[in-house]
């Protein structure tokens, strides 16, 4: 996920340092945007060293330091991103987001952004309780500005009432709303496994498949994020392990099946997105094989069927599997829903553009058990994450409503 941070000029800008860094724990991608006035508090310097990207302050500078973006991008940012927080939010850019002023880069990239908007006032009292004030964040909150209200306590002026900049946690906890993610797992311990697993043909050599792992963790990603305890069993991929996630790396579809097994116990949901190798060497070659002229006869074998062997075991738990097919897609993830128990099949045509091993988006059809299906259109492998809890999330409730209900009793 990547979003905006507007950094404006007020003493909160400080904050923004600390604000950065949460979200970046919540793996969120940050880029710096910063009005000539939070120059006068903070230097870009700071916000830079923080994200490792350049910062973003005017529209047609000529002159800003290596470390600063100063170019006509306000368009290709508002494309980009997911939401735009501004924090602090001064009076002075409230009314002018308001009233459509667009002066600088902040200024344009919000008319410019599509993408939810989160807004942190931070002010002295008077100026929180002026009646402009409170009509332009009127005017805001009916375009539909999320507004996450200012604190009360002792203001920098030696003041005290409203004005404070609200908590890091409080404007996460807006930015997670606006984004429609919901902290909706946290009696939940998700086991998810993820990425290609190898079988060796000799010690130089392996079968493996084209899986990146993404679909897999970014699923993990989701599921920690709306507050589940998270185990993520991985095979080899060059993906970093979203934070609050428990990793355990494996190599080989024995080992995977191992590792599920060993982890089964505390699960309750168990999401089986790896791309596990469904062959594997009956006897691989104890040394490298050289170049010959003749054909070579290797003989293979199945490996374990993970998905089935979690069917047999699966109890109360809900069980999702995969499906990535090249023709027929629709077919095989009945067959499979059916014979592996399953509560829901997430399946895909990995032949499809913007679909499948690699790609950042996914286009995916839902299968469930109850026999509704649901094709959803290309997202980003997070959204499509999202979507899928969504489901499991919904097959809670239901068993709940069914447990509940006068004639289970």
């Amino acid at each position: 996920m990547r979003i905006a941070l507007g950094v404006t000029g007020g003493v909160a800008a400080y904050k923004a340092a600390e604000l950065v860094r949460r979200l970046q724990q919540e793996q969120i991608d940050v880029q710096v945007v910063m009005t000539r006035s939070a120059q006068e508090f903070v230097a870009p310097l700071t916000f830079a060293a923080l994200t490792g990207q350049k910062v973003l302050t005017e529209l047609f500078g000529t002159e800003a330091p290596a470390n600063v973006e100063s170019a006509i991008e306000h368009i290709a940012i508002a494309q980009r991103i997911d939401a735009l927080v501004i924090a602090p939010a001064t009076a002075d850019i409230i009314a002018k987001l308001a009233h459509g002023v667009a002066d600088d880069f902040l200024t344009t990239l919000y008319l410019a952004a599509t993408a939810p908007v989160i807004v942190a006032p931070a002010m002295n009292v008077n100026m929180w309780e002026h009646a402009a004030t409170r009509e332009n964040v009127q005017i805001l909150r009916e375009r539909g500005v999320h507004v996450v209200a200012p604190d009360e306590g002792y203001l920098a002026c030696g003041m005290t009432g409203a004005g404070r900049l609200a908590g890091v946690e409080a404007i996460i906890d807006a930015l997670l709303e606006a984004l429609g993610i919901r902290r909706d797992l946290e009696n939940e311990t998700v086991l998810v496994t993820a990425g290609p697993t190898c079988e060796d043909l000799d010690p130089v050599r392996f079968l493996t498949n084209r899986s990146s792992g993404r679909m897999g963790y970014a699923l993990a990603e989701a599921a920690v994020r709306r507050a589940a305890r998270v185990v993520l069993i991985s095979g080899p991929v060059s993906l970093e392990a979203p934070l609050g996630v428990e990793r355990i790396n494996v190599r080989t579809t024995e080992q995977m099946h191992r590792a599920v097994l060993a982890n089964l116990e505390r699960a309750t949901v168990v999401v089986m997105a790896a791309a596990v190798a469904d062959y594997r060497p009956v006897m691989p070659y104890a040394s490298k094989l050289k170049r010959g002229t003749e054909r070579l006869n290797i003989e293979f074998e199945p490996t374990a069927d993970i998905l089935a062997d979690v069917s047999r075991r699966k109890g109360e738990r809900v069980l999702i599997g995969f499906a990535a097919e090249t023709e027929q897609v629709a077919e095989h993830a009945r067959r499979k829903l059916k014979e592996k128990a399953a509560d829901l099949i997430v399946a895909n045509d990995v032949t499809a553009p913007g679909a499948g091993f690699d790609h950042d988006t996914n286009v995916v059809t839902i299968f469930r058990s109850d026999g509704r299906e649901q094709s959803l259109p290309k997202l980003t492998k997070i959204q499509v994450a999202h979507r899928i809890l969504d489901e499991i999330v919904e097959l809670r409730r239901s068993a709940q409503r069914i447990g509940s209900s006068p004639e289970a009793r």
